[in-house]
């Protein structure tokens, strides 16, 4: 580690894989620090099931940008990656590995490439907001099919709020939603480490982890947060799991259901975070299930010139 300004290296991938433990470890190895990039674990509270690393867990490596926001804050990546490229710049000037380390792959590319959010207006959202709950998502993806197919493809029918969103941008900008999206440039030298197991394996994996979220006592976290105001969160109250809780809390839903919906809505989240991780050439993959994972990342880290 002979350069003061090193690299920054992402590990990513999806839900369930390993994450942090690998992370953990080679911040060791390297005198590294994390900063995360789960959106839900910006969330103060939600840290049952976001599977937010404990003291424990963190193994003495310090790590930033936990617990930011209450439930109730909408979530904002401009201001993530404001606050992220702090962290970052502090850590590198002082000659320290940053690890840029999460699931959420819109987090991770606003931090490390140059991208363009436009900013937003009260009024406009406001009103967006109140013909969503007029007239239903149905209707808005419509509308932002015929204004820009390509960004009506990209947005699931049922998100409302991703369509009211993209609605805004082309009001506020006059151009299509997906134009604002473009092409990458690098803001930083990094490495880019992406995590993943085989489906059947991960899938396993993501119904013993909402197990122990149930036993370690999830509902009661769900519960705490909804007197704190969680239902009013925008984004906070869809996270997974949170959502499928809250409809058990509120008689839609029984408990086994919501248990049930959390694995499955969880394994459908993961093939969609796959799905876009996978699009970026420059990443390179490693299976998580191997025995020497450590050592495989740590060697193409040093391989790919850290300290050069």
């Amino acid at each position: 580690m002979e350069t003061s300004a090193p690299p920054v290296v992402a590990v990513v991938g999806p839900t369930a894989t390993g994450k942090t433990a690998l992370a953990v470890t080679l911040a060791q190895r390297l005198g590294g620090e994390v900063v995360n990039a789960d959106s839900m674990q910006l969330y103060r509270g939600m840290d049952i099931g976001t599977a937010k690393p404990g003291l424990d867990e963190r193994g003495g490596v310090p790590h930033h940008l936990l617990d930011l926001w209450h439930v109730q804050q909408p979530a904002s990546v401009a201001e993530y990656r404001e606050r992220a490229r702090a962290e970052i710049d502090r850590l590198r000037a002082a000659g320290v590995v940053p690890f840029l380390v999460g699931g959420s792959g819109l987090y991770v590319r606003a931090v490390l490439d140059e991208l363009d959010f436009p900013g937003t207006d009260p009024a406009l959202r406001a009103r967006l907001e109140d013909e969503l709950v007029a007239v239903g998502p149905a209707e808005l993806h419509a509308r932002l099919a015929a204004l820009d197919p390509a960004a009506a493809a990209a947005v699931l029918p049922s998100n409302g709020r991703r369509i009211v969103r993209a609605l805004e941008v082309i009001e506020l900008t006059g151009g299509p939603f997906r134009a604002q999206l473009p092409a990458p440039a690098p803001h930083y030298p990094a490495v880019v480490i992406g995590v993943d197991r085989q489906p059947a394996e991960l899938d396993a994996r993501i119904a013993a982890r909402v197990d122990r979220m149930w036993a370690a006592g999830f509902v009661d976290e769900v519960a705490a947060l909804a007197a704190d105001g969680l239902r009013e969160g925008p984004t906070a109250s869809r996270a997974l799991g949170y959502a499928q809780v809250l409809a058990q809390l509120d008689g839609t839903l029984t408990a086994e259901e919501a248990r049930e919906r959390t694995v499955t809505t969880t394994r459908r989240f993961v093939r969609r975070q796959r799905s876009w991780f996978r699009r970026d050439a420059a990443m390179t993959w490693f299976d998580a299930a191997r025995a020497d994972l450590a050592d495989a990342v740590l060697g193409e880290i040093t391989g790919r010139t850290i300290g050069a």
